[in-house]
């Protein structure tokens, strides 16, 4: 059980995090000229393999310190407000709190995605005093099968030093969809996540395209339990999921490439994870002209996209600026599937 007086510092800490939100959410109304979420992939590597997963590989290297800096000055430049880092794994990098210190200096809240397999008491501790606002952990089942390695049997004790050490806002998104064998088992994550005073989202297995998947009716009514859990999460301020588990095409503009960016391992600006290949810009040359074409650009992969962060992003600007442009984006070949991450790309 943590202190008390740790318990006001993170209560504090809370409140400091929510005002920054708040101010994000109001600079993106303001003005559509600028970045409001990217993700940055600091090393592609992971420590493990699952079998749905398209966004990982278990030989590259870590992209060096500097560059990482580089980029997300550019990033701070382009007046990012929220600074994902993703992977592979970014806990493998070997300067990850440096990256995070960096996303501070520039002015962004600073978020990760992680497995969670390399979380200790001492690295919680070190994400700490490194400034991290927000860490995901995606958890698919309750022990580990050929197929995801990501379990509650392995992780429980790390969701426990987290609920206990993490100044951080933690959540634990849990799965339902194509290659999950039981879907029972998300319901309970999510129960877990609940107990442990940790924030829980739900997400939906989706193709290798970022495309929709439907539920069957065993896993929609999963996915509406947990759903009901969380009622206070971000992503019940929209439909967006619902249609989603229900099979159906969401109407929207998707403004990927411009109010949000993801940025591969190679430093090159992507619609998103599932996307990749078009801008194609390296980010530390992507301008303002860059941000206003991809704002007015339709993407025909939209009406069924399942990947939420982007969809979130983008919701400020639903009610302005019809999109005029057409993308030249080439088609998506056919991939394996991936995991919708409630608010990963």
């Amino acid at each position: 059980m943590p202190s008390f007086s740790f318990r006001v510092q993170r209560r504090i800490a809370a409140y400091q995090r929510l005002f920054r939100e708040l101010s994000l959410v109001g600079k993106g109304l303001v003005s559509t000229d600028h970045v409001v979420q990217a993700h940055i992939v600091p090393i592609r590597r992971c420590n493990i393999d699952c079998g749905y997963c398209n966004e990982y590989d278990d030989f590259s290297k870590e992209v060096p310190i500097e560059t990482m800096l580089d980029r997300v000055r550019h990033l701070g430049r382009l007046g990012a407000t929220l600074i994902t880092i993703s992977g592979g794994e970014p806990m493998l990098h070997s300067r990850i709190e440096d990256i995070i210190r960096e996303i501070k200096k520039v002015g962004a809240i600073a978020g990760m995605i992680t497995n969670g397999y390399l979380l200790n008491e001492k690295e919680i501790k070190s994400l700490n005093d490194a400034g991290l606002d927000h860490l995901q952990i995606s958890i698919d089942n309750l022990v580990p099968d050929e197929v995801s390695k990501k379990s509650l049997k392995v992780l429980d004790k790390r969701l426990q030093w987290l609920a206990e050490f993490a100044m951080f806002h933690v959540n634990i998104n849990s799965v339902v969809g194509a290659a999950i064998k039981n879907p029972e088992d998300a319901y309970v994550i999510a129960k877990r996540a609940h107990e442990l005073n940790l924030s829980s989202t739900v997400g939906i297995i989706h193709d290798g395209s970022g495309q929709l998947k439907p539920l069957g009716p065993v896993e929609r009514d999963v996915f509406h339990r947990i759903r009901a859990l969380s009622k206070q999460s971000y992503a019940r301020l929209n439909g967006f999921q619902e249609k989603i588990a229900d099979g159906e095409p969401n109407d929207w503009k998707c403004r990927a490439g411009a109010r949000y960016l993801y940025v591969c391992e190679d430093g090159l600006v992507h619609y998103c994870s599932q996307q990749r290949g078009f801008p194609g810009i390296p980010v530390t040359e992507y301008s303002l002209a860059d941000i206003r074409r991809e704002y007015n650009t339709k993407k025909g992969c939209a009406p069924n996209c399942t990947v939420s962060c982007v969809h979130q992003t983008s919701m400020m600007d639903f009610w302005r600026d019809p999109q005029t442009l057409e993308s030249v984006a080439p088609a998506k070949k056919e991939a394996p599937l991936v995991q919708i991450h409630a608010s990963g790309g």
